[in-house]
């Protein structure tokens, strides 16, 4: 099973395109359609971009939820809603749409992270901020991960 891994520093063009990073295209090429799904991320200020076919995937989990659920509502408002199908093209970016970018607060330096069956895409000050070492419970991290065999 392939796997997005490792993180990337790019800036996003006056266009609005991204660079996909170079392991992250040879891993889509190898195992997916050049396709892709840009989406807002759940609660976190990034924005979650999915192959094709994992984007598939996971809105077959979604159909099975019951719309009455709350949090059900506010997954599809959230992140099914701000969904754009884009391509990879023949230089190795995507275009990012601006609303997206707005959304996520994306102008200029981001960050590409590898997140298993996904790309988060950053604004490089909040991937800088949010994921300072000096910023986090430590204690409370390493007891959770523990708890997850990790």
């Amino acid at each position: 099973m392939p796997a997005f891994s490792g993180k990337y520093y790019y800036t996003v063009d006056p266009k609005g395109r991204i660079i996909i990073p170079a392991p992250f295209r040879e891993i889509i090429i190898a195992n997916y359609s050049t396709k892709l799904y840009i989406t807002n991320a759940l609660f976190d200020n990034c924005l979650c971009i999915y192959p094709m076919e994992e984007w598939h995937r996971l809105q077959e989990q979604v159909r099975t939820k019951p719309r009455s659920d709350e949090a059900i509502r506010y997954y599809l408002r959230r992140v099914v809603a701000s969904a754009i199908e884009t391509e990879i093209d023949k230089q190795g970016r995507v275009l990012v749409p601006s609303a997206l970018r707005e959304d996520a607060k994306i102008n200029g330096n981001v960050v590409l992270a590898g997140q298993i069956e996904r790309i988060e895409l950053w604004d490089r000050n909040e991937w800088d901020m949010l994921y300072d070492p000096a910023k986090i419970d430590r204690k409370a991290i390493e007891e959770k991960l523990a708890a997850y065999g990790l």
